[in-house]
């Protein structure tokens, strides 16, 4: 019961200090510096990676690999830290990029766009707190926050490739 609440205090904080520091983050250019272009293309095949790591986790879970699931969603969780950091250090170097899509594409983007940057701070606990369930031996738990975390990280890896897909063509 001690580590459980050290654990949720953790992710508590975790789950506050990300978002946060993203955002700030978004404030900040650093002087003199070139443009990390080349960052895009590889945080969303980063975002590709674990949206296929998740559904073979799942599959690994459901035919009783524990392990193997165990390993994918330790591979998910890096994936996703690896995105972190590149995202970060893309937006620090480049100016934003505006969609110059239609109209029509432009509400199904700005949708897409807002659904997976709300849903990506929502993730982060999510995440974090059945991550630990797991960790903590607590496989009730683990298995009932697993089927609400689950669809809404593949959702987010997926629409952040989506995202990408359609902004790429209006990169400077």
């Amino acid at each position: 019961m001690k580590n459980e609440k050290r654990v949720n205090l953790i992710i508590n904080i975790v789950s506050i200090v990300i978002p946060v520091v993203v955002a700030l983050l978004f404030q900040v250019k650093l002087p003199n510096v070139e443009p990390l272009t080349f960052l895009p293309p590889i945080y969303a095949s980063i975002n590709a990676l674990t949206a296929v790591l998740l559904i073979f986790a799942l599959r690994a879970i459901k035919s009783g690999n524990k392990n193997l699931h165990q390993r994918l969603i330790n591979l998910c969780m890096l994936a996703s830290l690896l995105f972190l950091v590149m995202y970060i250090a893309y937006h620090i170097t480049s100016s934003p990029t505006t969609f110059e899509g239609s109209q029509a594409i432009k509400y199904v983007y700005y949708f897409v766009l807002i659904s997976h940057i709300l849903l990506s701070i929502i993730i982060v606990p999510l995440v974090l707190k059945t991550y630990s369930k797991a960790y903590l031996n607590d496989f009730v738990a683990h298995r009932k926050l697993a089927k609400i975390t689950f669809p809404i990280w593949l959702y987010v890896a997926v629409s952040g490739v989506i995202v990408y897909l359609m902004i790429s063509p209006y990169y400077v």
